[in-house]
């Protein structure tokens, strides 16, 4: 299962090798229909620490690193190997899409 990648803005950096980070989702509400605004706070480990307080990073998901630790921030070389990961996954997809086509095509003809 791949891991969940967040884009927040940097609250806090009081403690040593954790930033706590802000996520902001938008939604519509089902009943009224407005789109509403929910954010959540996650403490994400920083290991090089030169985050600063309204910095907007990426964090993404690992195992636990202390008792509120789930998550850490993505470093540039990460995040050049996901964004390389997933060009490599869109190919794939669009391969098998072309395959399936042919072979509908193919058994359409037939």
């Amino acid at each position: 299962m791949p891991k969940r990648i967040l884009q927040g803005t940097v609250t806090s950096t009081a403690n040593a090798n954790t930033v706590t980070v802000s996520v902001e989702r938008r939604y519509k509400h089902p009943l009224l229909h407005k789109t509403v605004r929910s954010s959540k706070k996650y403490r994400a480990h920083d290991e090089a620490g030169g985050i600063n307080v309204g910095d907007t990073v990426r964090i993404r998901e690992c195992a636990p690193k202390s008792k509120t630790k789930r998550w850490e921030v993505m470093t540039p070389e990460m995040i050049e190997v996901d964004r390389q990961e997933r060009e490599a996954r869109a190919i794939e997809e669009q391969k098998l899409d072309a395959q399936r086509h042919d072979e509908k095509e193919a058994a359409a003809h037939s």
